[in-house]
């Protein structure tokens, strides 16, 4: 401010806003986020602009989650207060989708799409939420990025519980559970085990279930993960 940066102001209100949402200081963070957007515009810095919008989603996402982890409830069943938290942090996905279109960064889609996924999940919007996965999946597929494949195969399994499609699940989890053994992640491996292992016991084939179970366990064990 000193020495009249608008960009670097804008840069550093941004990382407040993000520091700050780390903190759970919510409200503070959309405050600096806001100042994050309102100079990048100002300055006609599309990059900068978009990067503002995608974070005040995050901390609006990042308040959603919080507020909702005080409530032991299904996606779809939160209070309106949760809901409309997690709505802002879509609109603001939204718009940075766009955004990021326009600048032709498909890296950017992909983290938008991905988070977009999770706040339709999390509202209760499955439908919108697989196709959102579907479009993080095809960027993660075209950038050769196995986490955000591995995630995304996670996330869509996920949703398809949610809709009754349990054999569509388990096939999107067999995906993960491979995947997660490639990148050698072993507690993302017990995860998919444990998730595998409920879709078999909702497709009733029992022995399966079992089978899955048991390497979550074993998994549990060797990591001394209580």
């Amino acid at each position: 401010r000193t020495i009249g940066d608008r960009i670097g102001e804008a840069k550093a209100s941004g990382n407040l806003g993000n520091t700050l949402k780390i903190l759970g200081q919510f409200d503070e963070a959309v405050v600096c986020c806001q100042r994050h957007l309102d100079i990048s515009r100002e300055q006609g810095d599309k990059v900068g602009e978009a990067r503002a919008l995608y974070n005040i989603g995050n901390v609006y996402h990042a308040k959603g989650k919080h507020l909702s982890w005080n409530m032991a409830q299904d996606p779809g069943c939160l209070p309106q207060e949760v809901k409309d938290t997690l709505q802002k942090a879509s609109e603001y996905y939204e718009r940075n989708l766009s955004l990021v279109k326009e600048l032709g960064d498909r890296a950017a889609q992909g983290r938008a799409y991905g988070n977009l996924g999770n706040t339709q999940y999390l509202l209760g919007n499955f439908s919108e939420a697989i196709a959102f996965h579907k479009e993080r999946l095809a960027i993660a597929k075209e950038f050769g990025d196995k986490a955000a494949e591995r995630r995304a195969y996670s996330n869509l399994g996920n949703a398809h519980i949610f809709l009754g499609r349990f054999d569509i699940s388990a096939d999107y989890y067999k995906k993960t559970l491979q995947l997660s053994r490639q990148l050698k992640d072993q507690a993302v491996e017990a995860q998919a085990c444990y998730s595998l292992g409920n879709t078999c016991t909702l497709l009733q084939d029992y022995e399966k279930a079992i089978e899955y179970h048991l390497r979550h366990l074993v998994i549990a064990q060797e990591l001394g993960d209580r």
